[in-house]
């Protein structure tokens, strides 16, 4: 199956490395980035959107039909935020995204970038590890053809790029060593890319998705 794919976080470090898969990988057709400021990518397959409220994806919903996947990579880090602020931003933003997207495309498979450490409970002490599970959990009961919760530790950002975090670069260098060390607690921007761009297209048996099936996921994708 060929892949329409919708981005959201592309000026990010984890959404711009997910976007270059995209635009190379053969079974990607088209992509539509949708954002509040210029990716800064220009490509054949690439159609951008600005919109200065993310979560108004209705404004756009002429814009938005037609696709069949959904790779959510926006995110903020909770240090220093309150749990009510980190709430609308991780929560509110991305279901109110999914809805508008499962009524518009209820055949769209969603993949959405959580994070390990994620508590599906959303009982335990870690504020932003019980609103991202909560988000996961919301997502999960809305009709996509599938909704897929990515949860990487250390990401290794694609070499190149722009947007990744200056300690990322730092570590990658020795990445080799890490997942050697900690191979369930790592994994590659080029790896989580593809992985996400297998599994909308042929479909998983889990839901939730480590570090481990992110870095086997992008190899089989690499070699099929």
């Amino acid at each position: 199956m060929k892949i329409r794919a919708i981005i959201f976080g592309a000026t990010g470090m984890v959404g711009e490395g997910v976007l270059h898969e995209a635009l190379r990988h053969e079974d990607v057709e088209a992509v539509l980035v949708v954002g509040r400021r210029p990716c800064g990518t220009e490509h054949p397959k690439l159609t951008e959107i600005i919109l200065p409220d993310v979560g108004e994806v209705s404004a756009i919903s002429r814009e938005a039909a037609g696709y069949n996947a959904c790779f959510f990579c926006l995110g903020v880090s909770s240090i220093g935020m309150r749990e009510d602020e980190y709430r609308r931003i991780t929560y509110d933003l991305t279901l109110s995204v999914a809805r508008t997207l499962c009524r518009l495309n209820p055949l769209m498979t969603f993949c959405y970038v959580s994070g390990a450490g994620t508590d599906s409970t959303e009982q335990g002490r870690s504020m932003w590890a019980r609103v991202k599970g909560k988000t996961e959990n919301d997502l999960a009961r809305l009709p996509f053809r599938a909704v897929y919760n990515f949860r990487p530790g250390f990401i290794r950002p694609t070499p190149g790029l722009r947007n990744a975090f200056r300690l990322s670069r730092i570590l990658g260098k020795i990445y080799p060593l890490l997942h050697l060390l900690f191979p369930a607690y790592v994994c590659t921007l080029e790896d989580l890319g593809s992985a996400m761009i297998r599994l909308s297209a042929h479909g998983y048996s889990r839901t939730i998705i480590g570090n481990r099936e992110i870095t086997d996921l992008g190899a089989e994708n690499a070699h099929s």
